[in-house]
C-alpha cells in the first residue's frame, strides 16, 4: 500500500476519516522548475482530443490529452523528473502518467471518479499541477455532502488514496475570468496485465 511522506512539505490534509484520504503539498516543485516543465510539456507533447456523447449528441472533449507508461524508454523530458519529484512524497509504485492540458478557462473536466478497474487497490493517485493555477471541485457522493474548492498551483500535489474513490467525485469547472493554461499529471500504479489480455484503450482521466 502506498503510503505519504510528508518531509520537506507543509501539506494541508483536507479530510482523513473512514470515507478516504485527500492531502494537498504545495511547492512539491520550485516555481522556475514547474515553468520550464510545463514550457517543455506544452510545445513537447503530441497533445491529442478527442469526442464524447453528451445529452444524445457526440462533442469534442474539452481539454486535450496525452498517456505515457512510465517504463516507456522513451519517455519524454521532464517526466522522469516529475516522476522522481512525486516519488519523493508518496511512496508508491507508479506505473502510468495521464496529462490534461486546460487551454483555458473554458476547458474543463466534469465531475468523475477515477475507474477503479483501472486502478491498484491500496495505492493512491497523485496530481501534479503545472501552469495556471485552476480550482478543483471536490464533492461527497452521499449526505452529507461535503463539499471542497481546492485552487491546485503550479507546483503543487493533491494525493488521494485509493478509498476516497468510492465516495467522492472531483472536477475541474469552467471558468468565467481568463485563464492561462494549465497542465496536469496525473500519476497512477495499473494493474498487470496477463499475457492473454489486451490492454484497454488508454485514458489520462482525472483532473
Amino acid at each position: 500500500m502506498g503510503s505519504f511522506s510528508l518531509f520537506g512539505a507543509t501539506p494541508q490534509v483536507l479530510f482523513d476519516d473512514a470515507s478516504g484520504r485527500v492531502t494537498y503539498l504545495p511547492d512539491v516543485v520550485p516555481a522556475a522548475t514547474a515553468q520550464a516543465w510545463f514550457e517543455q510539456l506544452f510545445e513537447g507533447i503530441a497533445w491529442r482530443g478527442g469526442r464524447r456523447m453528451m445529452y444524445e449528441r457526440e462533442v469534442d472533449v474539452p481539454r486535450l490529452r496525452a498517456h505515457f507508461d512510465l517504463d516507456d524508454p522513451a519517455l519524454p523530458a521532464p517526466l522522469p523528473e516529475a516522476l522522481g519529484a512525486v516519488r519523493a512524497m508518496v511512496d508508491a509504485p507508479f506505473t502510468s502518467v495521464g496529462l490534461n492540458l486546460y487551454r483555458d478557462e473554458h476547458d474543463s473536466v466534469a465531475p468523475h471518479n477515477d475507474k477503479l478497474e483501472d486502478l491498484v487497490r491500496g495505492h493512491p493517485i497523485a496530481l501534479l499541477s503545472l501552469g495556471a493555477t485552476r480550482e478543483m471541485v471536490i464533492r461527497a457522493k452521499r449526505p452529507p455532502r461535503r463539499v471542497l474548492h481546492l485552487d491546485l498551483a503550479a507546483g503543487s500535489l493533491l494525493l488521494m488514496d485509493y478509498a476516497s474513490q468510492f465516495h467522492y467525485d472531483h472536477g475541474i469547472p469552467k471558468q468565467r475570468a481568463p485563464m492561462g493554461p494549465r497542465i496536469s499529471l496525473a500519476f497512477r500504479v495499473r494493474p498487470t496485465l496477463r499475457m492473454d489480455e489486451t490492454p484497454p484503450p488508454a485514458d489520462p482521466g482525472t483532473a
